[in-house]
C-alpha cells in the first residue's frame, strides 16, 4: 500500500506543476493536460520509474467509474437547461467524439511505428 501513496503523490505533484505552469506561463492549455504531458516525458526520458506511479495509476484507472458520479449528478441536476441545449450538445460532442477518436488512433499508430 505504501508504494501506492507513493505513487499518488508523484502523480498529484505533476498535477500540481502542470497547473502552475499553466498559470505562471498564461498557456491556453488547461494545467491537468499539461501535467499529463509533464509525467509522459518524465516517464520516457526516466526521470520518474514506472514502477513508482503504476500501482496509483492502476486503482485510479479500475475505480474511474467513481469519477463521473459528480458529473452525472450535475447534469441530473440541470436536466432543464440539458433539455434546452440538447441540440447544441449533441452538435457539440458528437463530432468531437469522432475527431478524438481518429486523432488518438492515428498517434497509437505512429507510436507503433
Amino acid at each position: 500500500m505504501p508504494r501506492m501513496f507513493k505513487g499518488l503523490l508523484v502523480l498529484l505533484l505533476f498535477l500540481l506543476a502542470g497547473d502552475a505552469a499553466s498559470a505562471w506561463l498564461h498557456l491556453p492549455l488547461p494545467g491537468n493536460v499539461l501535467g499529463m504531458l509533464l509525467l509522459v516525458v518524465g516517464l520516457r526520458t526516466r526521470l520518474v520509474a514506472l514502477e513508482a506511479v503504476e500501482p496509483a495509476a492502476d486503482f485510479l484507472v479500475r475505480n474511474m467509474a467513481l469519477f463521473f458520479v459528480p458529473a452525472g449528478v450535475g447534469v441530473i441536476r440541470h436536466v432543464d437547461a440539458v433539455r434546452t441545449w440538447a441540440l447544441p450538445i449533441a452538435a457539440a460532442a458528437i463530432p468531437s467524439t469522432f475527431a478524438v477518436l481518429a486523432v488518438v488512433g492515428w498517434l497509437q499508430q505512429r507510436a507503433d511505428r
